[in-house]
């Protein structure tokens, strides 16, 4: 089964970092996030992967270009008439990447849409490329089968961190209570999977996918969710990549399945 990986947004709220490189390409411990979410598919036996890329695509291609390069020890050998690239216990993963220019400024239904000849009539894998979790796709997976809709989209509560008031309308506190799960609100958190019939709910470029395409597959009960009761966090601001970062360097890294 094949991995959509959304990657061509402009990653406007950290663009400290993301002013010269997409989003998916920012790293964590030295690696692109996007190679984050990909081992953690290919550790669980998914390693097929579709990138729908768009702001500075190239910026990808020419890192899996050179994929062996970061990966291996190399010796450049000026000495005779001719250079020579020695590569050194290379080592590169068991990955068949296609890297897609799907536009620079295609909305994430769009985007979809233009990979679909790469898809055909299979069931995919689809996620966006700024965010990691320790979800078992396989369970994932056998839960979108079991139930014959659509789509499957995993779901996450954010829950609260601190002590929760109930307040009437007039400020009259009721109640001060500890935080309990029932407190958040579930989000769509990627790791979506679907039909080829989703293809046929998005109009073209400027569709957003979270908008009619979603909310047509809600209309018609075709959409089901599944709670992700795990780790799950995106980067969307230079504090959550530093976040990241010391989750990384740590000995309980939790979307490192691999």
């Amino acid at each position: 089964m094949k991995v959509v990986i959304l990657a061509g947004g402009y990653g406007t709220r950290i663009s400290e970092e993301s002013f010269s490189r997409p989003k998916p390409m920012i790293e964590i411990g030295g690696m692109p996030i996007l190679w984050h979410i990909m081992k953690g598919f290919s550790a669980q036996g998914y390693t097929e992967f579709i990138i729908c890329a768009g702001y500075k695509q190239h910026v990808i291609k020419e890192w899996f270009a050179d994929y062996f390069l970061h990966t291996s020890d190399v010796t450049f050998d000026y000495t005779g008439n001719d250079t020579k690239v020695i590569i050194h216990n290379k080592h590169t993963e068991n990955w068949k990447v296609t890297v897609v220019d799907t536009g620079l400024n295609t909305m994430t239904g769009g985007r979809i849409k233009r990979i679909k000849e790469y898809i055909g009539e299979e069931t995919f894998i689809l996620t966006y490329g700024d965010a990691v979790g320790d979800i078992e796709i396989n369970n994932l997976v056998s839960f979108h089968q079991s139930h014959g809709k659509i789509g499957t989209i995993s779901v996450y509560n954010f829950g609260q961190n601190k002590g929760v008031l109930d307040i009437e309308k007039n400020g009259v506190v009721n109640a001060f209570r500890e935080k309990s799960d029932l407190d958040g609100d579930l989000v769509n958190i990627g790791f979506m999977v679907m039909e080829p019939q989703i293809f046929e709910r998005i109009e073209g470029d400027a569709t957003v996918f979270e908008q009619e395409p979603l909310n047509s597959l809600v209309k018609d009960c075709e959409l089901i969710a599944r709670i992700h009761n795990g780790f799950w966090q995106c980067m969307d601001t230079l504090r959550e990549k530093q976040q990241l970062e010391k989750l990384w360097d740590s000995d309980k890294c939790p979307w490192k399945v691999w």
